[in-house]
């Protein structure tokens, strides 16, 4: 059943959810209905198309990459990110999001941030806009902050978080994701706000959690996230049938009686 959000917000403390990205109509149908939600992630501009960091896509890709997933997943509930650049004010933010909303047919969007975002989810929200909150490490603050860092490793920094997550809450999200926090810090989240909190790289004591399907299959080599447990040796599985192709084309085994008109 796909989930509203009524059902998602009814979730928490019942039951954990999980998330999963995509980023093409393929995947997206092995996903549907196996999973609580799927987020078009920019992060598709490191594992799709091969950046260093997300913040050069533009919301026309992630509009191209969301009907596509919308496409191929009809029965799950569809999160869009919105890219860099996309909600600096709060009118930039409605006509972006307005704009994914009437040429996709994904269910939310999300905006990182938190009290600075305060004005801007509240606008969103209040025009008829779903909004997924996102605190915590911000992909992308990459360039600002030079690096990807962890958050909330003293008590003020936890503080800090849950202040983040209570106006994000307050502001109208429905959801909120928290990346790479600290276990304790992310726990004082979801203990703090009446809204479902999604994890990443932020321990077990969230509402849910959600990873980059090309970690979790291990089809993205470069290296592994601390976070991230890999379910399949994708890219292994993969070159090993690259391997096999090439063999059975090169000895004549491929294609066979079978496999000609």
């Amino acid at each position: 059943m796909k989930q509203t959000i009524t059902t998602i917000q009814k979730a928490k403390g019942q039951r954990k959810l999980t998330m999963i990205t995509a980023y093409d109509a393929l995947f997206a149908r092995l996903f549907d209905e196996e999973v609580d939600f799927i987020l078009v992630g920019d992060s598709l501009n490191m594992s799709f198309a091969g950046n260093n960091d997300t913040l050069s896509a533009t919301i026309d890709q992630m509009i191209y990459h969301t009907k596509a997933v919308c496409n191929g997943a009809k029965n799950t509930f569809v999160i869009t990110d919105m890219p860099f650049g996309t909600y600096y004010d709060k009118n930039i933010a409605i006509q972006n999001a307005t704009k994914v909303f009437q040429e996709t047919n994904a269910s939310a969007i999300k905006i990182e941030g938190g009290k600075e975002q305060f004005e801007t989810i509240k606008y969103l929200t209040q025009n008829s806009i779903a909004v997924v909150g996102h605190i915590g490490l911000l992909p992308q603050n990459f360039r600002s902050e030079g690096g990807y860092k962890i958050k909330g490793k003293d008590q003020d920094a936890i503080e800090s978080l849950v202040e983040d997550a209570k106006a994000v809450e307050e502001a109208g999200a429905f959801m909120i994701i928290v990346e790479g926090v600290k276990s304790q810090a992310a726990k004082a989240i979801t203990e703090a706000v009446n809204v479902p909190v999604i994890g990443i790289g932020a321990g077990v004591d969230t509402d849910g959690q959600v990873l980059v399907w090309s970690d979790m299959f291990g089809f993205f080599e470069e290296f592994k996230p601390k976070f991230v447990r890999q379910y399949l040796n994708g890219a292994k599985l993969i070159k090993d049938g690259l391997k096999q192709y090439i063999s059975d084309v090169q000895n004549k085994k491929f294609p066979s009686d079978d496999e000609i008109y």
